[in-house]
């Protein structure tokens, strides 16, 4: 399956951080955001690492700068066959 990909800059601020979190509750195990900004996505990183910690991984496929991509993969249950979104 191909990533979703949130041009973030296009998303109101306020709403930004909580459309990202559904878009990746909304993700199965193994499935992955690309998240594109304007800025290094630092402060998402940290609500990422407090919010679902152990849940993710990331990878920057671009870093500036001027633009920032930032692949973020939910992790798959220890075990997890994949078809079930790891729940």
């Amino acid at each position: 399956m191909a990533d979703f990909v949130i041009e973030a800059q296009k998303i109101p601020a306020p709403e930004r951080h909580a459309y990202i979190f559904q878009s990746f509750d909304n993700l199965e195990g193994g499935e992955s955001l690309v998240i594109v900004n304007t800025h290094d996505p630092v402060p998402l990183l940290r609500q990422f690492a407090t919010l679902k910690q152990d849940q993710f991984e990331y990878d920057y496929l671009e870093n500036g700068p001027t633009q920032w991509q930032l692949k973020i993969t939910k992790k798959k249950k220890e075990g997890c066959c994949g078809f079930c979104g790891g729940e």
